[in-house]
């Protein structure tokens, strides 16, 4: 983090979302952020908010075309239990991303972890949609917290 500057993001929140959350307020934030100087967005492209904020870096991108919107998976075939819309709208997100990076190959227990690390590992700041104080999403939110404790939590 240049300054205090923030320059980069990822994103982390629940694969089913409540009625607190939409498209609208996700691409507010994002937007407030490119407009304060970030300019590279870590998403991990599960169902549900992951692909609901990456679906909002990509609606930027003819506004702001210098964005880089990184899809980190963390493993091969992450969408095999999507259902159709989901595996549609992941695809698209795939096709739309700057980069995409495989965290692991294959799938073992801890992979979804690991992926969420290497994503933190790389943000200034963390963006979070988290209503339980349990699961992959507060996880992160605590990792984020403990390793990074002079970063910046945009809790949506």
């Amino acid at each position: 983090m240049e300054n205090g500057k923030i320059k980069s993001v990822a994103f982390t929140g629940h694969r089913f979302l409540q009625d607190d959350i939409n498209a609208e307020k996700i691409q507010t934030a994002v937007e407030t952020l490119i407009r304060n100087g970030a300019e590279t967005f870590y998403n991990g492209g599960a169902m549900g908010f992951d692909l609901l904020s990456a679906e909002a870096v990509l609606s930027l991108k003819e506004k702001y075309p210098f964005i880089k919107l990184i899809i980190c998976v963390p493993c091969d075939k992450q969408d095999k239990y999507y259902g159709d819309e989901d595996k549609a709208r992941y695809k698209a997100v795939l096709e739309g991303a700057d980069e995409i990076i495989f965290v692991s190959q294959t799938y073992f227990r801890g992979c979804m972890q690991k992926r969420d690390r290497f994503m933190a590992d790389k943000a200034d700041a963390l963006v979070a949609y988290c209503k339980k104080d349990t699961g992959g999403t507060a996880y992160t939110v605590h990792y984020f917290e403990k390793k990074y404790p002079d970063r910046t939590i945009i809790f949506l």
